[in-house]
């Protein structure tokens, strides 16, 4: 219960403007409490004039189920239109390999909307193949941001993500689109929600969805993926970028697929290393990246379920197991029902919650996308070199 007390000295139309401005409190209040369906009571203490000592007590009660009942009230709506609305932002995790790129996709071509990315090694200019970064094809003509802007020797941190991420969503917002933010990097998710002065909080209603393939089908199909890559390049790519004297733990050099490879490339430098020993240590490479990919996808898991379970955040899963235990035209199928079906209706129920009256457009210009990239590459590089 909540006791606001005011003193009202004067006619009936200042008694009726201070239950206006105590009822616009109380719809505030419904507003943020509507989902719950839980009961709200305020009671008005107010001092009549002819008698000071005397209170008259206003009592209002509501519940989901009396929203009618308060709303018949002769209230001044002036004061209602102009409260504060917050912007829509999706965003879609899961363990690398889930398929969170296609969601998005899926998604984006079904709303007028923009994807942001939030992988910290797709962030970087180059190894296309070694960091999954999506193909033209794969992007079916979606803008997409933060992905291949920064220098490959920067440091990206979760705060440049921040920052940049805003001003991306600020943009697609500003074009009258949804921002769509994809990626299996959680602790940049959580930086930007859990931001220690509430910005992100304060000023968007965020709708999270979960991508889920049960482990023992997701490491079959990274391991799979990893052979994929192996076939379309991803020595000879990791090869262009070996530096004996390279740091490891520094900018893209942190990606899996690349620190694996090190002693590979050192017995390609070393005459004394025979032909049998170098296929060898390429094999050892190769499974070494498949390891660690498969315990990327562990520790991803657990961050969801932690944010999830701990910290309360409501992620909607959407279980995709059964698209990758099939394949071609059945496993389309499966993806399209279990996956990108449900993700939209769960889309569209967020998107029009509250009568969210932002409206979406169609997509930018290719001239406009060039522009859009070239402002966030030189923001992520000021921001990396604060």
């Amino acid at each position: 219960m909540m006791v606001m007390k005011n003193s009202i000295h004067g006619s009936k139309a200042s008694l009726i403007q201070f239950l206006e401005q105590v009822t616009k409190r109380f719809l505030d209040m419904r507003y943020s409490l509507h989902q719950w369906s839980l009961p709200v009571s305020f009671m008005v203490v107010c001092p009549t004039r002819k008698n000071f000592s005397q209170k008259k007590i206003v009592t209002m009660m509501m519940c989901k189920q009396a929203h009618a009942s308060l709303l018949q009230m002769p209230i001044n709506l002036s004061l209602l239109r102009h409260r504060p609305q917050k912007e829509k932002v999706v965003v879609v995790m899961g363990a690398t390999g889930t398929g969170k790129s296609r969601l998005a996709v899926d998604l984006a071509t079904r709303y007028p909307a923009e994807i942001i990315n939030s992988d910290k090694m797709q962030v970087y200019e180059g190894l296309d193949i070694v960091t999954n970064k999506i193909t033209d094809e794969e992007s079916d003509s979606v803008p997409h941001h933060l992905i291949g802007i920064v220098d490959p020797e920067a440091d990206f941190t979760s705060s440049d993500f921040v920052s940049t991420s805003s001003v991306a969503m600020k943009s697609i917002i500003g074009r009258n689109k949804l921002p769509i933010i994809a990626g299996g990097s959680n602790s940049f998710i959580e930086a930007l929600v859990d931001d220690r002065n509430y910005e992100f909080q304060s000023s968007y209603d965020v709708c999270f969805l979960w991508v889920d393939v049960a482990m023992p089908v997701l490491q079959q199909f990274v391991s799979d993926r990893v052979n994929r890559m192996v076939a379309a390049g991803m020595v000879d790519e990791v090869r262009k970028l070996f530096n004996p004297n390279s740091d490891y733990s520094k900018g893209i050099r942190r990606a899996i697929g690349v620190p694996e490879f090190d002693s590979f490339f050192r017995s390609e430098y070393s005459s004394s290393t025979d032909e049998n020993l170098r296929s060898k240590l390429l094999e050892s490479a190769i499974n070494e990246t498949k390891i660690n990919t498969c315990k990327l996808a562990c520790r991803q898991l657990r961050k969801i379920q932690r944010l999830k379970n701990i910290k309360g955040w409501k992620i909607h899963r959407l279980d995709a197991t059964k698209a990758f235990q099939q394949s071609g035209k059945h496993a389309d199928d499966a993806w399209a029902e279990l996956v990108a079906a449900p993700g939209s209706t769960i889309v569209s129920h967020f998107t029009n919650e509250f009568d969210h009256s932002q409206g979406f457009t169609t997509t930018a210009s290719d001239g406009g996308r060039k522009v859009i990239r070239e402002f966030e590459r030189r923001t992520a590089v000021a921001t990396a070199r604060r």
